[in-house]
């Protein structure tokens, strides 16, 4: 793993990109449909989906299988506190990431203590189903059918306020909150705590013997990546406007991790780009039953097999053959 990719070394590159791809968001309603503009705040919210799961992979070396959980949590309690409570947006944003905490924190008290690894893994697969089968049976949450018509309310701070359900709005709004969550995100990579995560990935007994706690660190970034998970999921609610069982299923989980390798796990834009790569698979053979996930199974076979860095590992080594040799770094003499 490229470590010094994930921290603040490149800190100033990543906030030009990000600055980059927000000017870009924010120009899409100006260049595409309206069905276009719908899978572009989609591609924004399987991002910050893609870059929570890396948050944990990438940089800690947890895998987890039930990640959709989480992202389930946060658009079911956004959906009931906007549709059956009537409370406001902002509010029912944060505490649908709180909730995906919680949620996450629980989990990952019970898993962390129990078992490491593969069998981690399978720990959260089975969580993520239990979950999966409990928001289908009840009825508060709309069984099966889910809950459906939710409105996109009013956003409102101090005396100005603006109406999400008006043109493309909302669009606006979840770019807005996208970047500010994958601000945070790289932000916590750079920190302190970013670089012990690292450090445990490398060599957990090592970091142990220095001091880092382990367990700890991995509960804590267990729990973060669950509530920004959530704060993804929270967002689909109002986008959609229509939230089922499916957003927890164990096939939801696999979304991340697919973004993750397609693009690069070992790169803070890994997720990003296999988002948008796999987005694009996706509408384009759109019309072709069944042959997306035909499409999609042989990309992931040709990234694991052939490209085990993904799309970026793949520039990054194109890159440095092609740097001139003067600018490769010099073999230190005897």
């Amino acid at each position: 793993m490229q470590a010094s990719l994930f921290v603040g070394s490149h800190l100033r590159r990543d906030l030009l990109i990000l600055l980059a791809l927000a000017a870009v968001g924010l120009l899409v309603p100006h260049l595409l449909n309206r069905g276009l503009i719908f899978i572009a705040g989609m591609v924004w919210i399987n991002a910050v989906f893609g870059l929570s799961f890396n948050l944990l992979f990438g940089t800690s070396g947890v895998l987890s299988f039930g990640q959709a959980m989480f992202y389930a949590a946060g658009a079911y309690a956004t959906a009931v506190f906007t549709q059956q409570l009537g409370w406001p947006l902002v509010p029912s944003l944060l505490i649908a990431a709180i909730a995906g905490g919680l949620l996450a924190g629980c989990i990952g008290f019970v898993a962390l203590r129990r078992s490491e690894g593969v069998y981690f893994s399978i720990l959260t697969l089975a969580f993520a189903e239990l979950v999966h089968l409990l928001v289908a049976n009840t009825g508060f949450l709309g069984k099966n059918d889910g809950l459906s018509a939710l409105p996109r309310p009013r956003f409102s701070l101090g005396g100005w306020g603006w109406d999400l359900s008006r043109g493309d709005t909302f669009y606006y709004f979840i770019v807005l909150v996208s970047v500010a969550l994958i601000a945070l995100l790289r932000w916590v990579t750079g920190t302190g705590f970013g670089r012990a995560l690292q450090a445990i990935r490398q060599d957990p007994e090592r970091a142990e013997f220095l001091g880092i706690p382990v367990q700890r660190h991995r509960w804590m970034v267990f729990t973060l990546a669950g509530a920004t998970t959530a704060a993804a999921g929270s967002l689909v609610a109002p986008w959609a406007q229509i939230v089922t069982p499916e957003l927890a299923h164990w096939s939801q989980s696999t979304n991340p991790i697919l973004y993750t390798l397609l693009g690069g796990s070992a790169y803070f834009w890994g997720p990003v780009l296999g988002a948008i790569a796999l987005s694009t698979v996706f509408y384009v053979t759109r019309t072709l039953v069944g042959l997306s996930d035909l499409v999609t199974g042989l990309l992931l076979l040709l990234v694991v097999l052939a490209l085990p860095g993904g799309m970026l590992g793949v520039l990054s080594r194109w890159t440095t053959r092609s740097r001139p040799a003067h600018h490769k770094p010099q073999e230190p003499r005897p």
